[in-house]
This record gives structure tokens, C-alpha cells and sequence, in this order.
């Protein structure tokens, strides 16, 4: 059975002296996806990625990268997913393989992460903007949406109460997806930020709830550009972040016309792209 954490001993230092106790931390573990394709008498397995992530939901941590990177189009080019049993492997659980429909050819050209990915996102995104309107078929851009300043206020809270593994270790990122009135509907915790949204996006993929078009994206962290690029490609087209955006997630966002919020702390945040979608109460 996978876990998400585990117990360990540290010394607590503090002013009154030091102690032992014990503790949890997240866990980290490496995920290798393998992807098989091809027609029925020649089928050819490849390895995809290689991404440190928190054990669990791993089936639709698999489904969402190869969606989000562009290398399946929908849910139904998926045939099947498995763990594989790998025997010199101290987990069984650590490699994935994830076989298409026969006939069904991967872009796998579309991937900029093919070998290995971090938990940190150092390494991971799109090399252009360009490449992520060419591979999503939700890029359409639709200002009707609406929603009042002050439904986001409450998501952080109503986030952190659904954060099961966060509140036992401190240590994990989530993505949580909220409809427009402000009730949660998925969250999914990792150590890493986009495996934390590709699980998120994998799960709705799987059940055929694509594009997210009519949902609220909130990250527990930073914005980053990687995080916008997926949120691109399952069509969200509203994002709140705890902590700030970067320059080229903002750059990202404008250019689909993403409304991307950041420092959404309190009854106050911050709009960097697309503000009409936001309706703000005026005092009079």
C-alpha cells in the first residue's frame, strides 16, 4: 500500500533546550512512466519521464502529464493503466506504464520533460508558447465568465481543511479546483507542484470532465509558468494563487486571456491578467 508520509525521529532545538520527538514528513519517491503504443502485433514500450513525487494517485498522476505535455489528446486514446512489477525494484509501485488504444501514435515530440523530472519543477515546462496553442484543443477564450471578489477569499480555508497529508507534515503542495460557487470539487497534495496539478487534471481527464472551463483553479503556492501551461490545456480559465506569479506564468496567462490572480491571502489579492472576469464591489 502506498503512503503519502511516514514517521521518523529529529532533535527539536528551541530556546529551552533540545528534545527528541517524533515527527512526519511527506514522502518522496521516484515515479518512472513508460508508455506502450502502436498496432497490435507491434506494440513498442517507451520510457516517457522519470518525476519525484508523493506516492498515491498515481494512475492519474500518469494520465495528466501525458495530457498536459500534449502527448494524448483525450481520455480515449488510454487503453489502460498498470503498475509494473519491476524485479530488482525495492517498490513495485514506482514504475507505470500506461498503454494506448491500438493505432493511437503519441506526440511525443510535444514533450519537453522526457527523461527526468523534479518535485521542485527546476527542470520541467514547454520551451514556447507557441507549442502549447498548437497541441490544446481548450485554448478558447470566453470573458462571459464572471465570479465576485470575494468568493476566492474563502478558498484558501476551505482548501487547507481538505489538505489531509499537509496537516500531518507540512510538506506538500495541492491544486484544488472549486465551481462557481465556491464549492471544492478535487484536490490533490504532492511534493511537487505540477505533479500536484497533473494529478488534479489527470483525475478529471479520467472521468470525462474536460475542459475545466467552468471551474476555479487554486495552487497553494507560487504561479508559475508551468502550472499556467497546464491549466491552459485543460481550458481553466480562471486561476488563484497563495503566492505570486512569475513573469512568464503572467505573459502565459494574458496570452489566453487567463485571468491569473496571486497573493491571495485575507479579504485581498492581486489581479495580473484578464480583471473583467472578476467582479469587484465598489463602496461608495
Amino acid at each position: 500500500m502506498q503512503t503519502a508520509n511516514k514517521q521518523i525521529f529529529v532533535t527539536s532545538i528551541s530556546d529551552h533546550g533540545s528534545h527528541e520527538k517524533s515527527d512526519w514528513v511527506a514522502m518522496e519517491e521516484p515515479l518512472e512512466i513508460r508508455l506502450e503504443y502502436g498496432s497490435f502485433d507491434n506494440r513498442v514500450v517507451q520510457n516517457v519521464a522519470v518525476t519525484m513525487r508523493t506516492p498515491g494517485n498515481d494512475f492519474e498522476l500518469a494520465a495528466g502529464f501525458l495530457f498536459t505535455e500534449g502527448i494524448v489528446k483525450n481520455a480515449a486514446d488510454i487503453k489502460n493503466i498498470e503498475h509494473c512489477f519491476i524485479a530488482c525494484a525495492e517498490n513495485k509501485t514506482n514504475v507505470i506504464q500506461v498503454s494506448l488504444q491500438e493505432g493511437i501514435i503519441p506526440y511525443l515530440a510535444n514533450a519537453s520533460r522526457n527523461f527526468y523530472t523534479t518535485s521542485s519543477c527546476g527542470v520541467c515546462g514547454k520551451g514556447s508558447i507557441a507549442a502549447i496553442r498548437t497541441v490544446s484543443a481548450f485554448t478558447s477564450i470566453d470573458m462571459e465568465l464572471k465570479i465576485p471578489a470575494d468568493l476566492l477569499y474563502q478558498f484558501p480555508d476551505i482548501l487547507s481543511t481538505h489538505q489531509e497529508v499537509f496537516k500531518s507534515t507540512g510538506g506538500l503542495h495541492a491544486s484544488a479546483l472549486f465551481n462557481l460557487h465556491g464549492e471544492i470539487t478535487f484536490v490533490r497534495e504532492d511534493v511537487g507542484r505540477h505533479n500536484a496539478l497533473d494529478k488534479l487534471i489527470g483525475a478529471a481527464l479520467l472521468e470525462q470532465s474536460l475542459p475545466l472551463n467552468q471551474s476555479i483553479l487554486l495552487l497553494s503556492g507560487r504561479a508559475s509558468f508551468e502550472l499556467v501551461q497546464k491549466a491552459a490545456m485543460a481550458g481553466i480559465q480562471i486561476i488563484a494563487a497563495v503566492g505570486a506569479p512569475s513573469s512568464l506564468a503572467i505573459e502565459l496567462a494574458d496570452e489566453f486571456g487567463i485571468t491569473l490572480a496571486g497573493f491571495l491571502r485575507g479579504n485581498r489579492f492581486n489581479i495580473y491578467t484578464a480583471p473583467q472576469r472578476i467582479l469587484i464591489p465598489t463602496h461608495e
